[in-house]
């Protein structure tokens, strides 16, 4: 999974509240390796943070996390307790032409097209081989079916800090 230096993360079967799309084949809803599904209600959950990747992802990125994620973040706990999920959202990073018509000069950017979708699941019993994390990766509502890929995030991930617990995002205030 291709990872900046500052988001991303995934979700499991194993926890509540997360479901299929509707009409969408188990296959096509569940990330290879670790059974990561897009959590129902996402896109309403609490932001964590923000970023933006330049070089050849060139996005922007809002990282979202349920509610066990946001008072783990906000407290400063780690490692993060089982239950945590951590949504992260990419979209193309590109101008904006109307808004920068309104300024003395180009300096607006906005939100292009989406990209993916990211999700972290920490369940430290059933994801003991990647540091109690499971990812997945989701395209269009479809979970991402490459392995490599997937295999690709924990690798990512161990590049990090242990006292990060394998989290690229901080809480930003």
């Amino acid at each position: 999974m291709a990872l900046g230096a500052s988001a991303s993360l995934f979700l499991t079967l194993a926890l509540p509240k997360v479901a299929a799309g509707a009409g969408q084949p188990a296959a096509a809803a569940t990330s290879p390796v670790y059974g990561v599904r897009l959590p129902k209600g996402y896109r309403d959950w609490k932001l964590i943070s923000v970023a933006q990747e330049n070089g050849k992802n060139n996005d922007i990125r809002a990282i979202l996390g349920n509610d066990i994620a946001v008072k783990a973040f906000r407290s400063g706990k780690r490692p993060f307790p089982d239950g945590t999920v951590i949504v992260r959202l990419a979209w193309r990073y590109q101008s904006s032409p109307r808004n920068d018509a309104v300024f003395p000069a180009p300096q607006s950017f906005v939100a292009g097209a989406p990209t993916n979708v990211q999700v972290s699941v920490k369940d430290s019993k059933r994801y003991v081989a990647s540091g109690g994390w499971g990812y997945g990766q989701f395209e269009n509502g479809h979970a991402n079916q490459d392995e490599q890929l997937t295999r690709s995030c924990f690798a990512c991930h161990t590049n990090l800090a242990q006292s990060a617990d394998f989290v690229f995002t901080d809480y930003s205030r």
